[in-house]
């Protein structure tokens, strides 16, 4: 037995397993089935129940004691007891069937329509008569209140057969070149037929005259459907007294009421194939719709989706039994499936033990459909070398790749990479090896670049504090992070502490870090320290405290900045004092110069040159670049914004971040130069052809009675 889920419907498939063949006999049967545990697992619910080769249609009898199915070959029909679950009878015929029906209750009167147009009537006993229609047959139906078959097939004509008075009536001439399919409304007994065209004619059996003509292949084409030719239909079948379904071809299913030439629903396969069977089902008020390759289960009000079946060979007919939720399915294999879905209804009364032993499966499930398969995708199967294997019964297209068998997957793997073991062998050793590694008393190595800031990090890393965890691993990380890694290695990112940015920030970053500190320490003993009757007069007064702490924090950090700009002044007036030495050096060199001495006679009137000394880190420019910084230093805010903003120049100079020189220019795009000089070009255009209206203004009295109104 085969369990699969669909939309979260069980769906289990009775008929899966190995099947004995009939050659065998008992001893070598029941040694198999000691030794073979597939063939232990599987259910044979009824006993061969089977084809020799194909399965073309099966029914049951309207007493539900019944089942019957037609197949070949060669060309028979079987009989069998649900009550005895076995074979009852099996009988040969002489060509291949298309269709048959079961007109009694039980099996005593059964209709055999035949490829070779032969019509045959069988009896309890067996065979009892054959007759011949005019053209080949597809479908007929029997009219229970005149006892008349109604053939359809190759023709334009339905042909009517008259069982009671053992000969045919006058056939209904139709519009249709070919019909297909026919059925009869169980209410009314109006009679349609599908054609060939993509219609349904309706005909009333009482008048033997037409009612209505549906055109189904128009309606079938809706939006996003895709069809190749006419569609026409290929399944029919009523519902109530109002309700119709209708398939195509084409691969989609029409909803009607009878009372509307329009369809309340389409519902497309999307395979493109025609759909030969449709069944409804009452309790659910469900639709079940098949081709040749799937079984759908669908809502016939909005035709949402309730679970789909796809048996591993094509369908060739589908069989409901009443009113329970098993249902068979000829294929065109030897085996006929058995399908059993609880959601449906209640296992019948012949095999009841399914609703228990369902149960127990859903208890205790064991295998789905899926554990024995591997699916692989085409480049598992280009690395596997089994892509000549595509299209072969060992692979089963699913979505995006293919369904194999795990036990042909683990040879072709075991051939491909004879070394896997070893590797995952050597793979496993080395994970043991690290794990006790790990558990050794770790060193931990100091990078060589920023080093004091590593010690800093490691320092807030190792938090003892359970409430503090994640942000002591978040510090700790970035000694581990790549994108921080550069910090540690390069040492172009060293940090100067002596510089004067750094100086001056690092009371602040020193504060913050002795404010984590406290923090923590606070925290541990509020952890430590229990819990008190008054809570509120506890968090007060640590309001107050912390306000107390914060104020006193401030304090101390504006007395740490004064005291370090202190510092740099000083050190500032130290450099000044030595360059002015340094210069007055300079100065009584020059003087002292005798080569020089003796040249100033010869240079008379012209005045002595001046000496600069340039500052480590700036550029020369002018000589009398010392004397406009000194100028520029007398004046104004004002002005030196004004000639800053004059020169586009922004100067900062002597900021808490060093002193800065940013020069910019805007750029323009070939775009925006193009379109200024477009617009120079058509100014220019202007203002040439532009007419003086000098002539039109008028001195005195104007043209017109008051004054003044003829001046412009």
């Amino acid at each position: 037995m085969q369990v699969s889920s669909v939309n979260d419907v069980k769906i289990y498939n009775l008929s899966h397993g190995k099947s004995l063949p009939e050659w065998l006999s008992d001893r070598k049967k029941r040694a198999l089935q000691k030794k073979d545990v597939d063939i232990q697992r599987r259910i044979e619910l009824i006993q061969d129940f089977e084809m020799p080769t194909v399965c073309t249609s099966i029914r049951v009898s309207r007493d539900g004691q019944y089942v019957l199915a037609a197949g070949t070959y060669k060309p028979r029909i079987r009989c069998y007891d649900v009550h005895q679950l076995s074979l009852k009878f099996e009988r040969c015929l002489d060509s291949d069937v298309v269709t048959f029906d079961v007109l009694s209750d039980d099996y005593s009167k059964l209709v055999f329509l035949h490829i070779d147009r032969y019509v045959e009537f069988h009896s309890q006993h067996g065979h009892y008569y054959k007759t011949r229609i005019p053209k080949f047959g597809r479908d007929f139906s029997y009219h229970y209140p005149s006892c008349d078959l109604y053939f359809v097939g190759a023709s334009s004509e339905i042909y009517r057969l008259n069982l009671e008075q053992g000969r045919f009536l006058n056939s209904l001439q139709t519009d249709a070149t070919e019909i297909n399919v026919c059925d009869i409304n169980p209410v009314h007994h109006l009679f349609a037929a599908g054609t060939l065209e993509g219609k349904v004619e309706c005909w009333d059996p009482r008048m033997r005259s037409r009612v209505a003509v549906l055109d189904c292949a128009l309606s079938s084409v809706t939006e996003g459907t895709e069809v190749e030719g006419l569609p026409s239909v290929s399944a029919l079948k009523f519902n109530a007294s109002l309700g119709m379904a209708v398939g195509t071809t084409t691969g989609q299913v029409l909803l009607y009421d009878l009372r509307s030439s329009h369809p309340l629903l389409v519902k497309d396969h999307y395979y493109g194939l025609p759909i030969h069977s449709i069944h409804f089902h009452e309790q659910l008020d469900l639709v079940l719709s098949a081709d040749s390759k799937i079984i759908k289960m669908w809502h016939k009000d909005n035709g949402k989706m309730f679970s789909s079946i796809e048996p591993s060979a094509n369908i060739n007919d589908v069989c409901v039994y009443p009113g329970s939720g098993m249902l068979f399915t000829a294929n065109e294999d030897p085996k006929m499936n058995t399908f059993y879905i609880p959601a449906l209804g209640p296992a019948p009364r012949w095999c009841s033990f399914l609703d228990n032993l369902t149960e127990e499966l859903e208890e205790n499930p064991e295998s789905t459909v899926y554990d024995d398969y591997k699916f692989v995708t085409r480049k598992d199967l280009d690395n596997l070398g089994l892509t000549h294997l595509i299209g072969s019964p060992l692979l089963r297209a699913y979505m995006h790749g293919f369904f194999m068998d795990i036990r042909l997957y683990h040879k072709v793997k075991a051939m491909a990479n004879p070394f896997a073991y070893d590797e995952y062998r050597k793979e496993k050793i080395r994970q043991k090896i690290e794990e006790s590694r790990a558990q050794r008393v770790q060193l931990q190595k100091l990078p060589k670049v920023n080093k004091e800031l590593a010690i800093k990090l490691m320092e807030e890393g190792e938090g003892t504090l359970s409430a503090k965890k994640k942000k002591s691993k978040g510090t700790a990380s970035i000694l581990s992070d790549d994108r921080f890694k550069v910090m540690f290695e390069n040492p172009d990112y060293q940090v100067d502490e002596q510089s004067e940015e750094f100086r001056l920030l690092n009371p602040i970053v020193s504060k913050v870090g002795q404010k984590r500190r406290e923090k923590i320490h606070k925290l541990v003993e509020q952890e430590a320290l229990q819990k008190q009757d008054d809570e509120d007069e506890e968090l007060e007064g640590q309001a107050s405290s912390e306000e107390e702490e914060s104020s006193d924090d401030d304090k101390s950090w504006v007395e740490e900045m004064r005291e370090q700009r202190r510092l740099l002044q000083a050190e500032e007036k130290q450099r000044r004092f030595k360059e002015r030495k340094q210069q007055d050096r300079n100065t009584s060199l020059q003087i002292s110069d005798p080569v020089k001495n003796s040249r100033q006679p010869q240079a008379q009137g012209q005045s002595q040159p001046q000496f600069y000394q340039l500052k480590a880190g700036e550029e020369f420019r002018s000589f009398g670049d010392v004397a406009r910084k000194q100028k520029m230093q007398k004046t104004s805010l004002e002005e030196r914004l004004k000639l800053e903003e004059s020169s586009g120049m922004l100067n900062l100079a002597d900021t808490a971040v060093g002193s800065k020189q940013l020069t910019f220019t805007l750029k323009k795009t070939e775009k925006q130069r193009n379109q200024q000089q477009a617009e120079r070009e058509h100014h220019e255009e202007r203002r040439k052809i532009r007419r003086a209206a000098g002539h039109l203004y008028t001195r005195g009295r104007g043209r017109g009675r008051g004054r003044g109104r003829g001046r412009f």
